[in-house]
């Protein structure tokens, strides 16, 4: 063995090993600790007030008001329910899931087939003049537009129904369906497009074939946030049904604050209960709903 060969095994032998790399996630994380910090306060700001009130709402009316109002009740009570359940709130609840439903479902199918028009004729100059009537719409607020849409109402003869409530809503829920809907469906590869259209497949089937079940984070996003609109929606009942078995629960909630007056824990029974429908439609669908809301920012 030359000496030369020999002074390299041995510089080798005696080298220092590389330090080791710390996984990238883990350095993500380290530097994140800001964020991290700042979801963790956000989350214990967004959960206070939900855990006030369902404590409340299993709390008398007597206790709530010598009791600590964070602390929960020594005995739990339903009497709260029990007597929102009483006053015709299960009419309410129905009526709202029949608005609901009967606005979400339209507006999600003709937005659905709008978007697709819209991004698979992108040259054609109707198609481009109908998307921007749908971003024009994105600028109304419904409360510049309550008299005419009133007046139309009154006119249709649909005054003081619930079909008066379903219109309405499902024009405002189209213009930014159709927004969410088109930018998830241009991130569909153009190639899928193109090797259905050479298996003889028809604009119509290619779009229920092949674009409705790749687009579902976005259909679902779009069912999430119209149904929480038109759910928690007030004006629209408020200006367009006059008769107590019209109301939806918003309108509930505002009469059982003036039926119950000072009683807390009842008014806080009836928003926990309008609000268990919400929260498990986000819970079920929560996953799609990032996914949904991030269609287009990957360009």
């Amino acid at each position: 063995m030359t000496p030369t060969h020999a002074a390299g095994t041995g510089a080798r032998k005696h080298a220092a090993p590389p330090a080791p790399r710390r996984p990238v996630g883990r350095r993500l994380i380290e530097r994140n600790w800001i964020g991290g910090s700042l979801g963790w306060i956000w989350l214990v700001i967004v959960m206070v007030p939900l855990y006030w009130l369902v404590i409340t709402s299993f709390k008398t009316q007597s206790n709530y008001f010598i009791t600590n109002p964070l602390l929960p009740p020594g005995e739990f009570t339903f009497e709260n329910y029990q007597l929102v359940i009483e006053s015709d709130f299960v009419n309410y609840f129905m009526n709202s899931v029949i608005v609901t439903a009967g606005a979400i479902i339209p507006a999600t199918l003709i937005s659905f087939m709008a978007a697709y028009a819209v991004v698979r004729g992108a040259g054609n100059r109707f198609l481009k003049t109908v998307n921007g009537i749908f971003l024009l719409g994105l600028a109304i607020p419904l409360q510049a537009v309550v008299i005419p849409v009133y007046l139309i109402i009154i006119r249709m003869e649909l005054y003081d129904t619930l079909q008066a409530i379903i219109l309405p809503s499902i024009a405002f829920a189209i213009p930014l369906s159709v927004l969410v809907l088109a930018n998830f469906i241009r991130d569909v590869p153009k190639e899928l497009f193109e090797s259905m259209r050479m298996d003889g497949a028809t604009e119509w089937g290619t779009m229920w074939r092949l674009a409705f079940p790749l687009t579902r984070p976005a259909l679902v996003t779009v069912v999430i946030y119209n149904a929480v609109g038109i759910w928690n929606g007030y004006l629209l009942p408020l200006i367009l049904t006059q008769s107590p078995s019209q109301a939806t629960i918003p309108l509930a909630l505002a009469s059982f604050q003036t039926q119950f007056g000072v009683n807390v824990p009842a008014v806080a029974a009836s928003v926990t209960l309008t609000t268990v429908p919400i929260v498990l439609l986000y819970a079920i669908g929560r996953r799609q709903l990032v996914s949904g809301l991030t269609a287009g920012f990957s360009k």
